[in-house]
């Protein structure tokens, strides 16, 4: 698995998707959790058939180790690994993409490196660096009561709040994963059936940590200075972070537009393939 050297001579990989000769520049893609192993990502529906997906795999997660110093898990240090891949891979500006907690990532990196992102898709994204906590995302989980999976799913987001012994934790998110999808069919169960054996604690733990409000708004104040395109992906049964989250982000922009997908949950590529592929495809291929 390739590696690179970060800032404090750290060792983390990253894993390559997709063809080497594609005339298409590559993809950076981040994932979630946070501290969430990036193999659930995938190739993002399909995407990495025509384009190269480079996927980091974040601080103590998948191959890379964990951190020395717990610090090193805010998303502000994270966002300098990220642009110590940039340097190893030679691209002097370059397409990113992240999803939920990697999307908070995404902009934190957009936002102290302006000029290096010539295109910037969020999918999913919470708004807390917008500092404001939604709540269409109850809404959104409410309205899907009928369901059968639901009266289980909605015990386990009431336990997880006082849930710290982490079999346990893991055990509730196993209950409560059908809120993160559109539909609760084959593909939905296959893709949840490995969320707890990817969850980081530490890094999960200290992504936030350490990021004070003086820290998020001069963060906020940098995404002003974001001069490329952004496309906000948002599904509207995503029961995780809703979708007003990303309209907040959006609106943080000077240049993003909302892509709402109809039907579609936390993880759009999972739900709905044949829409999430086009339209990243059709906003990265655009001049």
């Amino acid at each position: 698995m390739p590696h690179f050297r970060t800032y404090d001579d750290a060792e983390l990989h990253y894993r390559v998707l997709g063809p080497a000769g594609s005339p298409l520049p590559p993809l950076l893609c981040l994932a979630g959790g946070p501290g969430r192993d990036a193999a659930y990502l995938g190739d993002l529906g399909g995407m990495a058939a025509h384009r190269q997906l480079i996927i980091p795999d974040s601080r103590g997660t998948g191959a890379s180790p964990p951190a020395a110093d717990p610090s090193r898990y805010a998303f502000p240090r994270l966002a300098e690994d990220l642009e110590a891949l940039r340097a190893h891979l030679g691209l002097e500006r370059f397409a990113l993409l992240g999803h939920s907690a990697g999307a908070t990532l995404a902009q934190a990196y957009a936002a102290l490196h302006p000029q290096r992102p010539t295109r910037l898709v969020l999918v999913c994204p919470g708004s807390r660096l917008q500092g404001e906590l939604t709540d269409d995302a109850e809404q959104i989980f409410a309205a899907r009561s009928h369901e059968e999976w639901w009266p289980q799913a909605s015990a386990a987001v009431q336990r997880l709040a006082e849930a710290s012994d982490l079999s346990e934790v893991r055990e509730l998110l196993s209950a409560a994963a059908p809120l993160a999808y559109g539909r609760w069919d084959e593909p939905q169960r296959a893709h949840a059936a490995t969320e707890g054996a990817q969850l980081g604690p530490v890094p999960r733990a200290g992504f936030w940590q350490g990021v004070d409000e003086q820290t998020r708004l001069a963060l906020l104040a940098g995404l002003e200075r974001v001069t490329c395109p952004v496309l906000v992906v948002t599904g509207d049964r995503d029961a995780v972070t809703g979708m007003r989250a990303g309209e907040l982000a959006a609106a943080a922009f000077p240049d993003a537009r909302v892509r709402p997908l109809h039907g579609v949950g936390h993880y759009p590529w999972v739900d709905a393939p044949e829409l999430f592929g086009p339209v990243v495809e059709e906003f990265l291929r655009t001049a």
